[in-house]
């Protein structure tokens, strides 16, 4: 329990005193945003500061820091520590950068803006890589809730059938993404949030108190410092991945231009994108606690670590019968606000990739239809058994941390050219480029489908630190030239 105080105490301090630090780096100032200058009432639209929060927040707040959690909690406590200071020093300091650099950038999308500091190769390179993954991150934000509802109905004595099967609940769930996808940011989005966020909320909140009321204490970090995983797993780097959402996730960067694109003031940026990054390290933090105390890492594997039973049976534990349809709604809640805004920053991406003018309906519909057909594809295909969902998960979770990896290193770019100190952007890129990589050498569905590479840490971890090393001595002499430049 001590841990976990600690924990949640140094999250609230990361905020109020380091997010400041990078905040008054990056230096914003009184300059006219996007979406004053802009304004074309469907993407570019002045929000109020707490629903730009709210929003931002669970635009961000899918099923990663949940599904990720309940997953990370399978390497026992020391979870809590990547939770925490993976938000603090990595997370906030990504999501700021790819929410305040968009801002700088007319609202561009990320791939658009690491074009800008990284070059056209990469521009190309994050075009494809991010409209790809927002696809990806759509369709498991769809499959997950339909899931989740059909648990919810089955589990709650509720009559089954044509209503509660997982197709018919993914029909639905894609025709709101469809529907929030192509119309204005403000008439669905800005709308239902807030009533989703009540729901986050609670959920958050009752699955944190009933884990100070449970028969069993919440571990410690400090009795428990060590690899808990039942399957022996490496902690390097095969947790620093599962838990992305909740530390760190390049999906955030694709979600923030939305947010940036809607800013009155640059001076709202840290408390939009630092606010809800680290009240999402809090909400991953609580789940991971939960699946630590009310199941423990045996159970939770035998489960299958982060999935709808798990995420039933928590809530159970810890509020029953009475909190728990509010718990449920909470949790669909998360991946359904997340969805759809994916959905929606791949259009985006793709309208600025062509030059295209979104304030044409016909021209967004154009681009809706292929978007959401190649989603309905994915997520139809996991229903029906011919395409695995945990195949899309894990190719989404290590795309998530190398999507990062990129977006640190245009941050600590942009820093670098203005002449500011870029080592709050330079030091979580070189750790991501090592995470990246030896996951990339290690995981079976990247290089370990070769059985000599798969969790081999005699050639992963080497691989990986060398490759991060690598990147780092090639950003320095790039500052170092633009150091000499500024003299």
């Amino acid at each position: 329990m001590i841990s976990f105080i600690v924990c949640i105490a140094i999250l609230i301090l990361g905020y109020l005193f380091y997010t400041k630090l990078v905040d008054r780096i990056f230096n914003p100032d009184d300059r006219e945003t996007p979406a004053v200058a802009i304004n074309d009432g469907v993407d570019y639209v002045v929000l109020p500061h707490w629903k730009m929060l709210l929003i931002q927040l669970l635009n961000i707040a899918g099923l990663g820091p949940i599904f990720g959690a309940l997953s990370g909690a399978m390497w026992g406590p020391v979870v809590f520590l990547w939770i925490t200071f993976g938000t603090v020093f990595a997370g906030s300091v990504h999501d700021y950068f790819s929410g305040m650099l968009s801002e700088r950038n007319s609202g561009a999308s990320i791939s658009e803006v690491t074009g800008i500091y990284l070059g056209s190769v990469m521009k190309t390179v994050m075009r494809v890589f991010s409209v790809i993954l927002l696809i990806m991150v759509g369709t498991v934000f769809a499959v997950g809730p339909a899931g989740l509802i059909v648990t919810l109905f089955k589990s709650g004595g509720v009559t089954t059938g044509v209503l509660s099967q997982t197709t018919f609940w993914l029909a639905i769930i894609l025709a709101y993404y469809f529907i929030a996808t192509f119309i204005s940011v403000d008439k669905v989005i800005g709308k239902v949030y807030p009533v989703f966020g009540i729901c986050l909320i609670v959920m958050a909140v009752g699955v944190c108190l009933g884990m100070f009321g449970f028969e069993r204490p919440i571990p410690e970090i400090f009795s428990n410092f060590t690899n808990m995983h039942p399957a022996g797993t490496p902690i390097w780097p095969f947790m620093f991945v599962t838990v992305a959402c909740g530390a760190i996730s390049g999906f955030h960067a694709t979600q923030s231009p939305l947010m940036s694109r809607c800013l009155k003031s640059e001076r709202q940026g840290r408390s939009v994108f630092c606010g809800a990054m680290v009240a999402e390290g809090i909400i991953a933090l609580i789940w991971a606690a939960a699946g630590s105390t009310f199941l423990g890492v045996d159970k939770l594997a035998e489960m299958g670590g982060g999935n709808a039973e798990t995420v039933y049976t928590v809530c159970t534990m810890a509020m029953g019968k009475v909190g728990i349809v509010l718990a449920m709604l909470g949790v669909i809640a998360c991946p359904i606000t997340s969805g759809d805004t994916a959905f929606r920053s791949a259009r985006l991406t793709l309208a600025d990739w062509f030059k295209l003018d979104m304030s044409n309906w016909k021209t967004r519909l154009a681009l809706c239809i292929p978007v959401l057909g190649i989603g309905a594809f994915l997520g139809f295909g996991n229903t029906l058994g011919f395409i695995d969902y945990q195949v899309i998960w894990r190719y989404f979770s290590w795309s998530n941390q190398t999507l990062a990896m990129i977006v640190l290193w245009a941050g600590a770019m942009y820093l670098a050219k203005s002449g500011k100190s870029y080592w709050i952007c330079a030091v979580p890129a070189t750790f991501m480029s090592a995470v990246s990589v030896t996951y990339f050498m290690m995981a079976r569905e990247c290089l370990g489908l070769i059985g000599f590479f798969r969790n081999n840490q005699a050639v992963g971890y080497p691989v990986g630190l060398i490759f991060a090393a690598v990147c780092l001595v090639i950003f320095l002499r790039s500052a170092r030239k633009y150091s000499r430049k500024a003299a």
